[in-house]
């Protein structure tokens, strides 16, 4: 029960962020008008310029080319900003305003959290934009999008629906053209906002067709505390490189990695027979071919971005939901998540492909499932299968669940890598309440 204990207790925000934990009516929310989500999205579109109409979607990004002459040529040519040059802060009123709250509910009567997740990623665009925006234009010439979500650690388990939450969250690190986002999230509670989760993403800035990426501007930390927080964004860009460098599809698992994988492999041999085919379940476990689901979903233009694409918040909302499916039905109960991370998003999908979802269960430990969902998109001219997102869940669930077992060895190399992500999110959530 290590993270449900981790669960219970309370995030540590930067303390740039400190100043939204106590703030609630009577404070200084009363006294001022914090934006909602329909507002961010909205300026969004107006920063871009792009329409509501899809007709006129088109046409507007065709505009777009124009932009091309604003890019910065160079990094330095682009003034530095602060951190709280970016600091925004939003309010989503479930509990001043009852008639969002069926958007958001699910069957348990808590916040469905596939809808935070596009909330999140709207959010984070936004930041990001503040971060880069000019006086001198009213269009943003750079096409920023989701890159990578790093990590979400959550530290309550239910989210209720007729509370009023807020997000905050700047840009915290900048490379060239990317930038790592931390946003957060506070429910109000007795007049009090608690936090709920925290979260780490990273956005790139393309040209104005999102053709190649874009300069942005540097970042100028002020004080100890800043200069922590971008050091540790360049930290973290050091590890994903490694994470990724250690690869199972570029090397091979390490020694310890392989005993794992034989140890399981004669577990399930019959010791009735003198063959390395004869195979049987251990007790209280489950085939791994057995624990995966699938989904289809065609990309109407109601789900698009401001770039004409599919909203990947969208994307992340539908491979949760399916990854939930999945934990549900192979714990029989409900799951609740712990952590996301590492959501790389490889391509863009287009209005009308046909996005294909596949989730499995891939590693489990007591009363934790690592769920992976695998996303694709079927070219129907070219008859091409394309990888586009690779998504990581941590579920947690009351009672002990089957321990998953693998059968071949791309099953086994799926078990490996499900238990470096638990055991990184477990890490992580470790160092937080350190």
């Amino acid at each position: 029960m290590m993270l449900l204990r981790r669960l219970r207790s309370t995030c540590r925000f930067p303390l740039i962020m400190g100043r939204s934990q106590t703030s609630g009516p009577g404070v200084s929310d009363s006294n001022r008008h914090l934006p909602d989500m329909d507002e961010v999205r909205s300026r969004l579109r107006a920063i871009v310029g792009a329409s509501t109409n899809w007709r006129d979607h088109l046409e507007a990004m065709q505009e777009r080319k124009s932009l091309q002459t604003l890019l910065a040529t160079r990094q330095e040519d682009l003034p530095a900003r602060r951190m709280k040059d970016s600091y925004i802060e939003v309010i989503l009123p479930l509990g001043s305003q009852p008639e969002l709250r069926e958007k958001y509910l699910n069957v348990h009567n808590s916040v469905r959290f596939g809808r935070i997740l596009e909330d999140l990623d709207s959010l984070g665009v936004l930041i990001c934009y503040t971060h880069t925006k000019t006086e001198a234009t009213g269009t943003s010439p750079l096409s920023i999008v989701t890159a990578l979500v790093d990590k979400i650690d959550l530290c309550k388990k239910v989210i209720y629906p007729d509370c009023d939450i807020k997000f905050t969250g700047n840009v915290t690190w900048v490379g060239k053209s990317s930038m790592e986002v931390k946003m957060h999230m506070l429910q109000l509670h007795d007049g009090v906002y608690c936090p709920v989760l925290d979260a780490s993403f990273v956005m790139v800035a393309r040209d104005p067709e999102n053709k190649r990426a874009a300069f942005v501007n540097p970042m100028l930390p002020e004080g100890p505390e800043e200069e922590q927080l971008f050091s540790q964004g360049e930290q973290n860009r050091a590890r994903r490189a490694a994470f990724s460098t250690a690869s199972l599809l570029k090397m091979a698992p390490t020694a310890d990695e392989r005993n794992i994988v034989h140890e399981m492999f004669l577990n399930t041999l019959d010791k009735r027979t003198v063959s390395f085919r004869s195979r049987v379940l251990p007790p209280n476990s489950a085939w791994m071919e057995d624990a995966k689901l699938k989904g289809l979903q065609i990309c109407h233009p109601q789900e698009r971005n401001i770039f004409n694409r599919i909203f990947g918040g969208f994307l992340m909302r539908k491979a949760f939901e399916l990854g939930w499916a999945s934990a549900s039905s192979y714990g029989g109960s409900r799951p609740f998540v712990v952590a996301v991370d590492d959501i790389m998003f490889q391509r863009p999908v287009e209005i009308g492909s046909l996005l294909f979802l596949s989730s499995q269960v891939c590693y489990t430990k007591k009363n934790h499932m690592q769920v992976r969902v695998h996303s694709e998109i079927f070219d129907m001219n070219t008859r091409e299968h394309k990888t586009t997102n690779i998504f990581h869940f941590t579920f947690m669930t009351e009672n002990e669940v089957p321990q998953v077992v693998p059968k071949t060895y791309g099953e086994s190399m799926l078990y490996l890598d499900g238990k470096r992500h638990f055991e990184s999110s477990s890490s992580t959530q470790n160092a937080m309440h350190e």
